[in-house]
């Protein structure tokens, strides 16, 4: 088995456990030495060459699977969260995340037998979702099928990761920064000490490095989808949430920025000029299009994804109405358009 370690130093690693079948290919999954034994940041998919890998990449960084003590989770998506049971049941390790997205995986363990389906099924119908894009999840609500919501198995964290909070990490100094956006609980955490190269290229401008997760990557725009609870009325504002976090990031200025996909670059700030350009030119655009009334999929089938919307996979289309819907929530929090009082399936229009 071929497993690509990176040695960051100042016993900082990067183990990249690989995404069955996601052209991401990779989770980079850290690993950070603390005078307690080593810790993890993510732990990657529930597969078993991402488990074999893992463990070999813990080797690799020349420790025992057995020496781990703690994983600390960026967030609840399965790329991340997913082997984080297996590591607690084969270390005893414990595990931490925002109580927000632990919340997430408690509700998610706990639903009601068909309620993750029925939810999805009123959310595209709200949404304009055409009916051959119905029809599967009516097939399966029929069928009996899809009584159980995914990752269903993730592990519920013993620890909470407070906002702020320097956590307890002997030797280390690691603060966590709650980064709403991308999950309504994803945190990045700062590494509060010098870079190994400071004053050379490698260490960039500013203080420490941050592990970012999914908020903060050097080529890749994340996902900011719709985060609720099926029982809770809120009407959320994802995109808000991710853009205010994003300047909290471009203020805090780290020398580099250890994302758990792609690689480790510098310069944060500018990444995140980048990020909040893009939103904007993307919500200038679907303001545009919504001189005419239309729906959130109406939205989604006009906007500009990697490829065409015919090429799209069933999944990904869901996703994609998803982050279209974020987008005009945004819009109408601004003022810059509001739903078509009394449309069915809901309609936006610009003002």
């Amino acid at each position: 088995m071929t497993v690509q370690v990176t040695d960051h130093r100042g016993g900082v690693w990067s183990i990249a456990v690989p995404i069955p079948d996601n052209p991401l290919g990779h989770t980079l999954v850290h690993l950070l030495e603390t005078d307690r034994g080593p810790v993890l940041i993510d732990t990657g998919w529930d597969d078993p060459t991402a488990w074999d890998t893992l463990v070999a990449g813990v080797t690799a960084c020349g420790f025992a699977l057995a020496d781990l003590h703690g994983v600390l989770l960026t967030h609840h998506h399965p790329d991340h969260h997913g082997l984080s049971g297996k590591v607690r049941e084969a270390t005893g390790a414990w595990l931490a995340m925002h109580a927000a997205d632990t919340a997430v995986v408690r509700r998610t363990r706990q639903a009601p037998p068909g309620q993750w389906l029925e939810y999805l099924l009123a959310k595209l119908t709200a949404a304009g979702a055409p009916q051959e894009h119905l029809a599967p999840l009516l097939e399966a609500r029929a069928a009996g099928r899809g009584r159980r919501a995914p990752g269903r198995g993730a592990a519920l964290p013993d620890r909470d990761i407070a906002p702020g909070e320097l956590l307890d990490l002997p030797g280390r100094r690691v603060r966590a920064i709650w980064t709403p956006g991308h999950t309504p609980g994803h945190v990045c955490l700062h590494l509060e000490e010098e870079h190994p190269a400071a004053g050379s290229a490698g260490g960039g401008v500013g203080f420490g490095r941050l592990f970012s997760g999914d908020h903060l990557l050097p080529g890749i725009t994340p996902h900011i989808g719709l985060y609720e609870d099926p029982e809770e009325a809120t009407v959320t504002d994802p995109l808000g949430d991710y853009l205010d976090s994003l300047e909290r990031i471009g203020r805090l200025a780290p020398a580099e920025v250890l994302p758990a996909h792609q690689h480790a670059f510098s310069d944060a700030p500018g990444r995140v000029r980048e990020l909040i350009a893009h939103h904007e030119e993307r919500l200038s655009g679907l303001r545009a299009l919504l001189r005419e009334p239309l729906t959130a999929w109406q939205l989604a089938e006009s906007m500009e994804w990697n490829r065409p919307w015919a090429q799209i996979p069933y999944a990904s289309r869901t996703i994609a109405v998803s982050e279209a819907e974020a987008h005009v929530r945004r819009l109408v929090k601004l003022g810059r358009a509001e739903p078509v009082p009394g449309s069915d399936p809901t309609r936006y229009v610009a003002v």
